[in-house]
């Protein structure tokens, strides 16, 4: 990276920690969930929060988009949503001049730079396959007409696991557009006092803008540049490929795949795993003042990037083994070095 790039790096690493900040004024805690979901937006990726209510994810998500100079839009989905309802519509209107009517679009909410979608699987597979082209196309389709969406574009959503009736399950191609799932567990005893005592009191903390749109962009195009050697690319590959057991279609399984994974995954990750894990490697990198990518980085980002993309078998339901047990498992038996 060259000398106004280490500049850059700085001010990245100032900006962040001055986001982080502002959020403390807010949230209590979660330092950790707040970091996953900078990291997320630095690398132009999507996140999931998975927790159950009352947890502060929504306010988590507001708070953040209220740090920076983007618009925000937050989509209650219900099992009566469809797509029209976000991606937008078209409305017929007098034309001033003509005199005539004309279509015109009516931008829908996910015409912002950070979208809530909140509890994202109480929603029909329609409505979730239109979130998923604003996703990953950064761009809604509407009567056959393309318009694109603004930039940057951040999706954000959140999820209940406890409660699944009347609810959809997020499909697999689905969930992989989500560069993280976060899961957001219940505060320590200290920070639960300090939340009770901070929202039951007369002050309103909010926190003051700290970067623009124009400079987040810039920010996540810094994040590209960041380099990352050969073996630390060999090991968040080796990681990726070594989730998959190698049953489907009569696949031979890889040799070094372990007995744990054979046994208890279905279908493992794919080649998005391992873009995403060197992506949100290098924004980890850059919040750490390194201009430079280490297989720690990599090891940090393993759990929320993969734990998504495992399908796990009847034989972990019977043995209770979450996706978690196994990254963790996998991560302890694959060596840093000597991938090359």
């Amino acid at each position: 990276m060259s000398g106004d790039d280490a500049a850059a790096v700085d001010h990245l690493r100032a900006t962040s920690e001055r986001i982080l900040d502002e959020c403390s004024k807010v949230i209590v805690g979660q330092k950790d969930v707040m970091e996953l979901l900078l990291i997320a937006l630095l690398s132009q990726g999507h996140a999931l929060l998975v927790g159950v209510p009352g947890l502060a994810k929504t306010l988590m998500i507001r708070t953040l988009a209220d740090s920076m100079t983007l618009t925000f839009n937050r989509v209650q989905f219900t099992p009566d949503l469809i797509p029209t309802d976000i991606t937008g519509t078209r409305m017929i209107e007098d034309d001033p001049e003509t005199k005539r009517p004309v279509f015109k679009f009516l931008p829908g909410p996910l015409f912002a730079n950070v979208v809530l979608a909140d509890e994202v699987n109480r929603t029909p597979p329609k409505t979730q396959s239109a979130l998923l082209e604003a996703m990953q196309e950064k761009q809604v389709t509407v009567a056959g007409v393309r318009h694109h969406l603004p930039e940057p574009f951040f999706v954000l959503a959140t999820q209940n696991p406890i409660e699944q009736e009347g609810t959809y399950p997020l499909p697999e191609a689905q969930q992989d557009r989500f560069m993280f799932t976060i899961l957001v567990n219940y505060p320590s005893e200290e920070d639960e006092f300090r939340i009770i005592e901070a929202t039951t009191s007369a002050a309103h903390p909010h926190p003051n803008r700290v970067v623009t749109g124009e400079e987040m962009m810039a920010m996540q195009q810094l994040v590209r540049k960041v380099p990352a050697a050969g073996f630390v690319i060999r090991y968040a590959l080796k990681l990726a490929r070594l989730t998959r057991p190698g049953t489907q279609d009569g696949e031979a399984p890889d040799p070094n795949v372990p007995d744990f994974i054979k046994k208890y995954v279905t279908w493992g990750a794919g080649p998005r795993a391992g873009q995403n894990l060197i992506l949100a490697a290098k924004a980890r990198a850059l919040l750490r003042g390194r201009t430079y990518v280490a297989t720690e980085d990599v090891k940090a980002m393993a759990l929320p990037v993969l734990r998504h993309r495992i399908v796990t078998n009847y034989n972990a339901d019977a043995d209770r083994v979450a996706t978690d047990e196994l990254v963790r498992k996998l991560v302890a038996l694959v060596p840093a070095r000597g991938s090359e």
